[in-house]
């Protein structure tokens, strides 16, 4: 099988997360088990038409073609590691077709409901209150993913030239400007951070109550609380306020190139998503205002 090759090739080559090699650990241990009704053993018995078998088996356990499309990555790099190294003679998964994804546009919070949220919502006093608004903030001011937030060290702000060094997918470090007032809010965090002992030696910028460091749970189930109090959206994470963050820039006229940078994305097609938001709004605003409309 070649396993523990292939997640160290994951992990020290590719330099993929802990949390993307289990996903990769988990799609290949379904994929073997459903060889098993194959009497197949190993990956040098496994054919196209076995690939093709088990997408059909997929789809017809509703399985959604986001999450099939994942899996069939997953043996994409699997198999082409295994050709690569030489231990099968040829890769059973490069005619394999993939369904086509459902096309779905990034849920967003208008910008009405944001600034009331930050203005107006009341986040509580002391640490804990100052904290929570800093993270909600922090996810619409800059875009960032959880998992880039969660590790956030408190270093990474530059107070001085008001820049936060953010260390993305694949060690992939980008810039983000910040303004002078959301400066001002993270060195009064910092503050009262230190004079509440949570000072931590992780350094991470962001703890819990306790002062340890904050796992993805905790911020989701925050995140979510708030925004449940300003928007009737049915999903309500922190990946929401990185949508509102892309569309209500490309609404007062950023450049695309540039909320890709500010994204992290690695292609421009992934930021291009985001203009289906935009053009949808242009389309709503024409229907109300245009007098032949």
């Amino acid at each position: 099988m070649h396993f523990e090759s292939f997640f160290r090739y994951l992990e020290f080559e590719k330099r993929y997360s802990s949390h993307t090699i289990i996903s990769y650990q988990n799609d290949i241990q379904q994929f073997f088990a459903f060889l098993t009704q194959y009497e197949i053993i190993g990956p040098t018995e496994v054919t196209h038409p076995i690939i093709r078998s088990w997408l059909v088996d997929l789809m017809n356990n509703k399985q959604s073609a986001a999450t099939i499309n994942r899996k069939l990555s997953t043996l994409r790099t699997y198999f082409k590691f295994l050709y690569r190294e030489g231990f099968i003679e040829f890769n059973p998964v490069l005619k394999a077709q993939a369904p086509k994804k459902e096309k779905r546009l990034p849920v967003v919070v208008d910008e009405t409901s944001i600034e009331h949220l930050l203005n107006n919502v009341d986040f509580g006093e002391g640490f804990s209150g100052i904290r929570d608004k800093l993270i909600v903030e922090m996810f619409y001011q800059t875009g960032i993913r959880l998992a880039e937030l969660i590790s956030l060290k408190q270093t990474d702000v530059d107070f001085f030239s008001l820049t936060i060094k953010i260390l993305g997918k694949r060690n992939k470090e980008r810039i983000i400007p910040i303004t002078k007032s959301f400066g001002s809010l993270i060195s009064d965090y910092v503050i009262v951070k230190k004079s509440e002992g949570f000072d931590t030696n992780t350094g991470c910028l962001f703890v819990t109550n306790k002062g340890n460091e904050l796992y993805p749970k905790y911020v989701y189930n925050l995140v979510n609380n708030y925004l449940t109090q300003v928007a009737t959206i049915k999903k309500k994470s922190p990946h929401v306020l990185r949508h509102s963050f892309a569309t209500h820039l490309l609404n007062k006229g950023a450049e695309l190139n540039a909320i890709k940078e500010l994204l992290g994305h690695s292609s421009l097609a992934a930021t291009q998503v985001y203009t289906h938001n935009t053009t949808e709004r242009l389309k709503s605003i024409y229907k109300q205002a245009h007098p032949r409309a």
